[in-house]
């Protein structure tokens, strides 16, 4: 079983969204709320908050990727193969629409082969409160197996 997927699992969400930042320290700038880790799929709560603001008030597009890269590096690391590693390559992004509220930013890796060595795509979706798509990001992660 992956590491983040074991930590998540014991120590629960708040616990283990208040950790990331431990990990990787860069992650905690957007403070993640991490809603949801299991095989397949990973979400969090990015929340409106100034400090992710660009210069019109809405969600920054820097700060989407961000919490992108998070949720695809959560679900790539619950779902390959023990004792694969991972890193990610390349990021693909469209803005679709202004975030003004909290976002729920969602990798489903449900149809992906995390199986498979090389690179594998995963695609995150980001969500604003009336469940409109305002992001989309296909985030390229390499995958080496033992």
């Amino acid at each position: 079983m992956s590491q983040f997927l074991k930590m998540f699992e014991q120590m629960g969400p708040e616990q283990f969204s208040a950790g990331i930042g431990t990990i990787a320290p860069y992650f905690s700038t957007i403070d993640p709320e991490v809603t949801a880790l299991r095989q397949g799929y990973a979400a969090l709560t990015l929340r409106n908050q100034k400090k992710v603001h660009n210069h019109i008030g809405t969600v920054h597009a820097i700060a989407m990727c961000n919490a992108a890269e998070l949720v695809a590096g959560m679900v790539t690391d619950a779902s390959i193969p023990a004792g694969a590693r991972w890193i990610p390559q390349g990021m693909t992004v469209k803005y679709l629409a202004k975030a003004k509220t909290d976002l729920n930013v969602v990798a489903d890796g449900s149809e992906v082969d995390f199986s498979k060595e090389g690179d594998i795509i995963v695609t995150v979706g980001a969500y604003d409160t009336d469940d409109t798509l305002c992001f989309t990001a296909e985030i390229n992660m390499n995958v080496k197996h033992g």
